[in-house]
């Protein structure tokens, strides 16, 4: 029978040949209805449009992944799980945060199922289950919604103008601080990073909570800070990356993202700071306007690489959707309107005001709607990362790997 057409629990079994009652009764206890969640079947053949019912269990994935713990190593039960829609064993999964999608199973299965995308597609699937209020999730998941995506960071940025009567274009040398009202601008930001983010952890702390429900490891809670310290290391080294043998350069391409990205945020909190306390704007040869052009270049290289991968390298590229580029291309834009804001104020251009509204509402956008973008990753991952060490499992080092089939 297929499991879809299973509506009722199997009867219990009261007599079987040379089993006493006795025996029969524990044998009841232990047997588990299994129910499917075929929204979660459906939710993944068009998410990463994977043939996963063709998965034929034979541990290849699990074998050749360097990332993979030796105790109920990932993805093989994952793609179990999956493959019959057990969402209640899905949700609170670390270790489809363990998987860094180096591309290694997807290329060794002799399937062609792609394990790799089909735990993308799982943590995508965490994103939308977790996401605190629900409709941003579904929003940052769904082209129908971008005009809604940018409509509400350029509403509350247009109001904030208008309040403040700043609304007519000064004359003269492009000063932005003239048009725009940094304070109120930078109160509001805070506000609503603080709002977000709020939702954000109570959505980790809700994941948190599945996974201790649903684990069966003990935990050695001595070592918190020890295991938080190598965690971080391990992320801010980009270390595991580089165990991808199959796709090397995913490790180039999020390190330089990575780093990009925090270059260019600690140059903006010390703008914030700059508008308040020291003179701004600062000069092009200013040591943080050097780290900030620094950032940059680091993140549309680091962007480029992965655009390169995803399109060009048909052999061990990663499946993309609409959320994989939909992040991508935002982050790109607001670097690349960051170096127009730049030239624009230095070689005074009419659209410099036009200019720097576009890119505020870009930096509202990563920043505000990073925890429902791939840039949860960093939190979702270091919550996991820290549970398996809690727990005991460590990744294993040199293990070998099975030869690809042919």
């Amino acid at each position: 029978m297929n499991y879809h057409e299973l509506r009722e629990p199997p009867k219990v079994v009261n007599k079987l040949p040379g089993i006493t009652k006795n025996e029969m009764n524990e044998v009841n206890k232990k047997m588990q209805f299994i129910e499917p969640d075929t929204s979660l079947i459906e939710y993944l053949r068009r998410d990463c449009n994977s043939a996963i019912s063709t998965c034929m269990q034979c541990g290849s994935c699990s074998a050749v992944c360097e990332l993979s713990p030796e105790d109920k190593p990932f993805p093989r039960k994952e793609m179990i799980w999956a493959s019959w829609g057990l969402r209640e064993k899905i949700l609170g999964d670390p270790d489809i945060w363990l998987c860094h999608q180096c591309g290694d199973c997807t290329v060794t299965c002799p399937r062609d199922v792609r394990p790799g995308d089909v735990i993308a597609s799982l943590r995508s699937y965490h994103y939308l289950h977790y996401a605190r209020p629900r409709f941003l999730g579904k929003w940052l998941h769904s082209p129908k919604y971008l005009p809604l995506v940018i409509l509400l960071p350029a509403l509350i940025i247009t109001g904030i103008i208008a309040l403040t009567g700043s609304i007519k274009m000064p004359e003269g040398p492009v000063n932005y601080s003239i048009f725009f009202p940094h304070l109120w601008l930078n109160v509001s930001f805070f506000f609503f990073v603080l709002l977000f983010y709020g939702f954000f952890i109570s959505g980790i702390v809700q994941f948190l909570r599945e996974m201790k429900q649903r684990s069966d490891l003990p935990v050695s809670s001595g070592r918190l800070w020890k295991n938080s310290w190598q965690v971080l290391k391990e992320i801010l080294t980009h270390r595991h990356f580089r165990k991808c043998s199959t796709n090397r350069f995913r490790y180039t391409a999020h390190f330089l993202v990575f780093w990009g990205f925090v270059l260019l945020l600690a140059v903006t909190l010390f703008a914030i700071l700059s508008t308040l306390f020291f003179e701004y704007p600062l000069p092009f040869l200013n040591p943080i306007k050097i780290g900030g052009n620094l950032g940059g270049m680091m993140l549309v290289i680091g962007i480029s690489i992965m655009v390169f991968i995803r399109l060009f390298n048909r052999r061990n590229r990663a499946g993309s959707n609409y959320f994989d580029w939909s992040f991508l291309i935002t982050l790109l834009l607001l670097t690349l309107s960051g170096g127009l804001v730049e030239m624009a104020r230095f070689m005074n251009w009419t659209a410099a005001y036009l200019v720097y509204f576009i890119h505020l509402v870009l930096v509202w956008m990563v920043i505000l709607y990073a925890p429902y973008t791939k840039f949860g990753h960093f939190l979702f991952r270091t919550v996991a990362l820290i549970a398996a060490k809690q727990r005991g499992r460590q990744i294993l080092k040199n293990k070998p790997q099975p030869s690809n089939a042919e």
